[in-house]
């Protein structure tokens, strides 16, 4: 039982370590010798890293977000054995919350998003895909990042929630976990979205311009 909980603690502190590389932070300091968090938004995420650093850093930036989140699925598969879906998902989980509160960086890291991309088009593709979509649209639509985040993470829920209705018995479990875990990333996402939120109502959040 001692055995079992060690090595449950330690693939979790795996994932959180995986999650909590702060990848805007790293390449902002290595290609444009500044510390992100002094610019735009302050915010070590993709979308900063993409106004702050350029297209293309920023999208080596979310590149590398959104697989830290695959790399600790693929962990928690290769660690599981038999301790059932739970197990990944806890993984996953952390890896988002090392996204978020990074210990790098005085626990203060990005939305989380990328990186639940990445645990999600590894866990539940379905979801996952429907998500995208969403997100794409609205982003493209809007010019709002953070309008589409939420909304996507909203939609995974939605999805997920049917697919748990609709699966049968058989999957009754393993949809459940899905289904819980998608609502606890969503509350997250949401709760970290707040003052975008706010500046959503108010007309003056930041819109990502494609030309640049």
């Amino acid at each position: 039982m001692i055995l079992l909980i060690l090595y449950i603690s330690l693939s979790i502190i795996i994932s959180y370590l995986i999650g909590s590389l702060p990848t805007a932070y790293l390449v902002g300091k290595y290609f444009k010798k500044i510390d992100i968090r002094q610019h735009g938004s302050g915010n070590v995420g993709a979308t900063n890293a993409l106004r702050v650093l350029g297209t293309k850093l920023g999208i080596l930036v979310l590149l590398v977000d959104v697989f830290k989140g695959v790399f600790a699925i693929w962990v928690a598969h290769y660690m599981q054995r038999s301790l059932g879906e739970w197990f990944v998902v806890t993984a996953g989980l952390s890896a988002i919350l090392g996204h978020m509160y990074t210990a790098f960086l005085g626990f203060k890291g990005g939305k989380g998003v990328a990186t639940a991309t990445g645990v999600c088009a590894a866990i539940m593709p379905l979801p996952f895909w429907t998500a995208l979509f969403i997100f794409i649209v609205v982003v493209f639509l809007t010019k709002y990042v953070s309008l589409g985040s939420i909304l996507a993470a909203i939609m995974l829920t939605i999805i997920k929630y049917i697919e748990f209705r609709f699966n049968g018995t058989d999957y009754f479990e393993y949809d459940l976990t899905h289904l819980i875990f998608a609502v606890v990333i969503t509350v997250f996402i949401i709760y970290k979205h707040i003052p975008n939120i706010k500046r959503l109502f108010k007309g003056t959040e930041n819109k990502i311009s494609f030309k640049k």
